[in-house]
């Protein structure tokens, strides 16, 4: 118990884990020893404390919850490259299980770690290479099931920029193109809109009854907001 001259770095990767950060973050391929002297603080008070003066330590370990035999599963991080490959699909049908059941964000955060996963593989590819583009394929879907929940979610920048993302890489993504135009539309981006729309009738026309139905949409919310703003105009003017 009085070895506990590592114990402030420990903590600071089990308090990162918990705000959902990488639990290495700030911290350079060099040994513990070497950690240690080059942080001048750790960025908790009780940490730069303990670090000073080591002392022992008792700890009470409390019981959140007793999980059932294989239902345990591994926060990306923790996953070697085949776990993660592995663990992808099942992801993926977990998330798309809680939107049919409408938990929205809740799917989203299960689109989230597949993406983090796949992200994770492919920065040790070089950009461009066929393993990478082959992961880029998978991680496309996943994004536009994100952003579907982002849409709802009424997070719409995101959508914006998620959506461009991918558009720059692949020019003829009909779903990236109406998922941007929906967001654009929720913002009051017009001509964006309206160009984004007829990006997908031009690469899809079997669409049109959609996107004519997003497109009446904006157009009476563009009315009931000129309508808005002349009353409230005349108000100000009446003054």
């Amino acid at each position: 118990p009085q070895h506990v001259v590592l114990y402030p770095l420990v903590s600071k990767s089990l308090r990162n884990i918990a705000a959902g950060k990488d639990p290495l973050e700030g911290q350079r391929h060099c040994c513990s020893i070497a950690q240690m002297h080059e942080h001048y603080s750790l960025g908790y008070p009780d940490l730069d404390e303990l670090q000073k003066n080591p002392q022992p330590l008792i700890f009470d370990i409390e019981v959140l919850k007793v999980e059932p035999p294989g239902s345990y599963q591994q926060d990306p991080w923790a996953m070697t490259d085949e776990e993660k490959l592995q663990a992808v699909p099942l992801i993926h049908k977990e998330g798309n299980e809680l939107y049919r059941q409408g938990k929205v964000p809740e799917a989203a955060a299960k689109y989230y770690d597949a993406i983090a996963c796949l992200k994770n593989l492919q920065m040790k590819e070089q950009p461009g290479s066929p393993d990478w583009i082959e992961l880029d394929q998978k991680i496309t879907p996943l994004l536009l099931n994100y952003c579907q929940c982002k849409l709802q979610c009424e997070e719409y920048y995101e959508v914006l920029d998620h959506c461009s993302s991918i558009l720059n890489k692949y020019e003829d993504n009909v779903k990236a193109y109406f998922k941007r135009g929906k967001a654009h539309a929720a913002v009051w981006n017009v001509a964006e809109a309206q160009a984004d729309f007829a990006k997908v009738l031009a690469l899809d026309p079997s669409l049109r009854p959609v996107v004519s139905k997003e497109l009446r949409s904006l157009e009476a919310r563009l009315r009931e907001k000129d309508a808005e703003d002349k009353i409230r105009f005349k108000g100000i003017f009446s003054q």
